[in-house]
């Protein structure tokens, strides 16, 4: 099973995690990556995800590939585009596997691949009232 979302709305780390649950694998691993509240020594207040249209689509592609892998029983992967506060969860990937080494490094490649390739970009607002867009693939 896999499936992906673009959405608005608050992401749900439980849900990815149920999302993936397969008898036969051994190991779920989950990633949540979270808005902080720093940026190379600049203190930041909040983020903006904006999407291009086809960012949905471009999630789709990337998990279906992953999902091609014999190694993955399931994966759930969903990015968060809009305003969000600090604590707040920008990106969830889950990922089941029989042995816990091939979840964490798929998991792991699942992330840097959403993070390479999908068109959303990310500005991050600081305390001091400057602004920068960053990660713009």
């Amino acid at each position: 099973m896999s499936w992906s979302v673009v959405t608005s709305e608050p992401l749900d780390v439980a849900a990815h995690e149920k999302a993936v649950a397969d008898a036969g694998a051994g190991a779920v691993v989950c990633f949540q990556g979270v808005v902080r509240d720093h940026d190379e020594g600049n203190a930041v207040v909040e983020l903006e995800y904006e999407g291009h249209p086809s960012a949905a689509a471009v999630l789709d592609e990337i998990v279906a590939e992953f999902a091609k892998d014999p190694e993955v029983y399931a994966i759930a992967v969903s990015h968060r585009v809009g305003l969000l506060a600090i604590g707040d969860t920008a990106l969830v990937a889950a990922v089941s596997t029989a042995h816990r080494a091939e979840a964490f490094q798929l998991c792991a490649r699942l992330v840097d691949e959403v993070k390479s390739r999908l068109p959303i970009w990310k500005r991050q607002r600081f305390a001091d009232g400057s602004d920068e867009w960053v990660n713009c693939p």
